[in-house]
């Protein structure tokens, strides 16, 4: 073969090369997934958002919960035979409120237990499909967050209240305004119709009023003590086999992590054993 061959053959192979690592991804995950599925006894739906599946000239696109989120999910629910469970293993920023609303209450509507697993983090639109759950499993630090609407950079709560202020103010303001108060309304009837489900109204309706009308920054982390005085239904502790799915969606192809650790010695000094150990 001439040199020329050989540089076809490299650029041919370095080609495939990201093609075959993505189908030995998800051939990973579709394994632990199956472990999990067989475990629980249940069917087990992933709304992971790592973003390495978009990118445009290699610079990561980020993703959120959109329409064609909203379709698998319920594609999947749709296909689970009534009685039996469901586990949502939710990983993700948030995103559009109509995807996250019919995920969410296709869950509530499934007549069976609904288990909702946050290894890191849910918030917004991953918060709202949590609260449909029966049961919600996270770690100890990982979280959720308030579910109150976003108009554009602000606040739907925001808005309103700067509107509220005295003094003249522009159309466009007041307008704004009138879609934040509507998209707060909107929000909290759909929360309150979902913690119904195991709550009395009374506590339904003032639990949806804390986590959508603004009590909060938007970003602000709700842990598990927190949630735990909420009311809501929370176990703390992922199971190992949800948390090492995480591994198999990494970042996006060429962002290097800013973390590294070297675990540290069993013992406080090396060479001695635990029965030597002063005390």
């Amino acid at each position: 073969m001439s040199i020329l061959d050989w540089l076809w053959l490299f650029f041919i192979i370095s080609s495939l090369q990201p093609v075959i690592q993505r189908a030995m991804m998800t051939l990973s995950r579709r394994r632990i997934l199956a472990l999990i599925a067989v475990r629980r006894d249940a069917t087990v739906i992933t709304l992971i958002h790592r973003q390495e599946t978009i990118s445009l000239l290699g610079i990561p696109l980020a993703r959120y919960i959109d329409i064609d989120d909203a379709e698998s999910v319920l594609r999947a629910i749709r296909e689970t035979p009534p009685g039996k469970t469901i586990e949502i293993i939710l990983h993700t920023p948030g995103g559009l409120v109509l995807a996250a609303s019919q995920i969410a209450r296709a869950l509530s509507d499934h007549d069976g237990k609904v288990i909702a697993v946050v290894p890191h983090y849910a918030m917004s639109g991953g918060t709202l499909i949590a609260l449909a759950a029966d049961e919600i499993q996270l770690d100890r630090h990982a979280a959720l967050g308030p579910v109150d609407p976003q108009l554009g950079q602000h606040a739907a709560r925001s808005l309103v209240d700067v509107a509220a202020l005295p003094g003249e103010h522009e159309d466009q303001t007041l307008l704004m305004a009138d879609v934040g108060r509507k998209a707060l309304r909107q929000v909290k009837a759909t929360v309150t119709g979902l913690l119904q489900k195991r709550m009395d109204p009374v506590q339904a309706d003032e639990l949806a009023e804390i986590l959508s009308q603004g009590v909060w920054t938007h970003d602000n982390a709700l842990m598990a003590p927190e949630l735990e005085q909420l009311g809501l239904p929370v176990k703390v502790g992922v199971p190992a086999e949800e948390r090492s799915l995480m591994d198999l969606y990494p970042q996006p192809r060429g962002r290097q992590s800013a973390v590294e650790y070297v675990p540290g010695p069993r013992f406080p000094f090396p060479g001695r054993s635990a029965g030597t150990e002063r005390r």
